[in-house]
């Protein structure tokens, strides 16, 4: 582990510089939404969307970032994976900084409905994070019984981000509770179902596996400052051993899957399994990061160190995006249609 740089796969000198001043600026960003805007739009104008060659360096800022700070990494992860999205449909993305909104929440879903060339959104759309400061989006909408992606001007007439109901304790500053949509004009971004079914799709619920682990190194990072300031007992060495070798395995996958998706292998269902198997492999991972973490710093840390207790709490919740068993469950029954795919190809 460095003191900056988070690196994923074989990256050259001049990406390494580049990965160690991400890091300065986004520890200097710590915890500010309005600043991690700006750094968002900047990055984002400097890098290639995943597949294109680049997917190692882009993973390893996504690490790095989350390894100063998860609240400019939530920031920063949506915004690159609209611009990747844009550029997959074949569409420039307009200036500012963008969001993702994609999630399904409770109750009747955000609903559109043609309108000339144009559609208008109407409802409330859940998990909209910071709906209120963003300047546009990518929204998922009903078009009759199929979801359709919608590029949406956050800052226009009819939308309103609903106040008062985010109340998480891990990433505080980025408000992720719902909009309201009122006869939201807004631009098809792909047919029905082409959100879903592009290959970048994977690509970038890999991205955010990148933060989880960046994160995860974070932590890592103040447990070895802990065990260098002190003569460290075994105990304490033994959680360091264990830790390191979970961020390595977890490391290995992101930059195996990177080179995977360089090299066109990560499409269709391939693409589908990998982004299981790399989500749950570095989730569990973090997860035993934060409890080694836990039961080696003791309650000092998350009680005196501000940073460190942020990081904890965001982290946590960062890291609900895996759907756990779930997750598990879909990776599971994927493999038994692909057997079934298997065995009918090979039935005389």
């Amino acid at each position: 582990m460095t003191d900056e740089a988070v690196v994923l796969g074989d990256l050259s000198r001049a990406e390494r510089r580049e990965l160690a001043a991400i890091a300065r600026s986004a520890r200097r960003a710590a915890g500010d939404v309005p600043a991690a805007l700006v750094l968002a739009g900047e990055i984002g104008a400097s890098l290639q969307a995943p597949g294109k060659g680049a997917t190692a360096h882009l993973w390893s800022v996504l690490a790095t970032v989350g390894a100063a700070d998860l609240t400019v990494a939530r920031v920063l992860e949506p915004h690159l994976d609209a611009l990747a999205i844009l550029e997959q449909a074949g569409l420039s993305a307009a200036t500012g900084v963008w969001g993702v909104f994609a999630a399904e929440g409770p109750g009747e879903p955000l609903r559109a409905q043609p309108a000339g060339a144009a559609y208008t959104l109407d409802g409330r759309k859940h998990w909209c994070s910071l709906g209120a400061v963003l300047d546009r989006a990518l929204v998922s909408a009903n078009v009759g019984q199929q979801r359709q992606l919608f590029a949406v001007d956050l800052g226009g007439p009819g939308v309103a981000a609903v106040s008062g109901t985010w109340v998480a304790r891990g990433l505080t500053a980025v408000d992720s509770g719902p909009i309201d949509f009122d006869r939201v004009g807004a631009t098809a971004v792909g047919d029905p179902g082409w959100y879903l079914d592009r290959p970048g799709f994977a690509w970038g619920g890999i991205g955010v596996a990148a933060v989880w682990y960046g994160g995860a190194v974070g932590l890592a990072r103040r447990l070895t400052r802990s065990a260098a300031g002190r003569a460290p007992d075994q105990v304490a060495t033994m959680h360091l051993g264990a830790v390191d070798a979970a961020l390595h395995g977890a490391r290995c996958v992101l930059a195996d899957a990177a080179t995977a998706t360089d090299g066109g292998l990560l499409t269709g269902r391939a693409g589908a399994r990998a982004a299981l198997r790399v989500r749950q492999s570095v989730a569990l991972a973090a997860e035993d990061v934060l409890r080694r973490c836990a039961h080696a710093l003791g309650p000092g840390p998350l009680a005196t160190d501000e940073e460190h207790a942020r990081r904890v709490a965001d982290l946590e919740l960062y890291l609900r995006q895996w759907h756990a068993e779930r997750d598990q469950a879909a990776l599971g029954a994927l493999l038994l249609e692909d057997q079934l795919l298997d065995d009918q190809a090979g039935a005389p």
